[in-house]
């Protein structure tokens, strides 16, 4: 993908925010021309694959910029409120997680212990949540979680993740593994959607990848993403709450 400018970025901002919006209208707002418009809207990735414009001539996302971020549970395994996942049977949560992965394209060939990674990752957050229930006041029914994120719309767009957490100016990108060591490779593949997924929730929220691994324990470290001087967080699932912490300022 090409490097996004900063009028692609306020034009698709000004889509994913609004109920609809004409191109006479996104103009107007972020001070640009109708032509300089036009070009973004008919020739940038984002717009032609993740927009779309409706009879009346007003462009929608297909993923809002707002909480709730209404669209993204149709690229996603399971996406809800942390508040119903919390509450959902395991049974209910695996099926409608298997029903999502299945509508999106996700290979659930369980040869390699797909399944049992699934329900791995389900308990390392439920256990994430309940200590920051136990630890803070921080209102957790209002975040919202996604398991299994897959945009493949073209050669142009690819976003994954096994594990978003949305708060009110924050997501969290969690690449799982159920390893104890840390491998150089997974440390890039946990930062490789970073900058896409800043494109993709917007400006008013940040960004923060994170390699758990859930067969470490006690563990919680940056390390230097390769071919860069760029660190990023890696921890066992038992210590995820200590980068919630961090970017949160729960314990100050």
């Amino acid at each position: 993908m090409k490097k996004t400018d900063q009028t692609e970025l306020a034009i698709y901002e000004t889509i994913c925010r609004s109920g609809g919006i004409k191109a006479r209208e996104i103009a107007k707002m972020i001070n640009a021309d109708r032509h300089t418009v036009n070009h973004y809207l008919y020739g940038s990735p984002f717009m032609k694959e993740l927009c779309y414009k409706d009879q009346d001539d007003r462009w929608h996302g297909m993923i809002r910029q707002c909480r709730p971020h209404k669209g993204i549970g149709n690229f996603s395994g399971y996406y809800d409120s942390v508040k119903a996942f919390r509450e959902a049977e395991e049974e209910d949560w695996f099926a409608a997680m298997k029903t999502g992965c299945a509508n999106i394209g996700r290979n659930l060939n369980d040869t390699r212990g797909l399944f049992h990674s699934f329900l791995d990752t389900r308990k390392v957050m439920l256990s994430l949540f309940d200590d920051l229930e136990k630890m803070s006041e921080i209102d957790l029914d209002t975040w919202e979680i996604v398991f299994e994120l897959r945009i493949k719309r073209s050669r142009m767009i690819r976003i994954y993740a096994d594990v978003l957490v949305i708060t009110e100016d924050k997501v969290f990108a969690l690449e799982f593994k159920m390893k104890d060591m840390i491998e150089a490779k997974e440390v890039s593949q946990a930062s490789k959607y970073v900058r896409y997924l800043e494109i993709l929730f917007g400006s008013d929220y940040d960004v923060i990848p994170c390699l758990v691994l859930t067969r470490a324990q006690d563990l919680y470290t940056y390390t230097i993403l390769p071919g860069s001087t760029a660190e990023i967080p890696v921890c066992a699932g038992d210590m995820l709450f200590n980068l919630f912490d961090e970017y949160l300022g729960i314990l100050d």
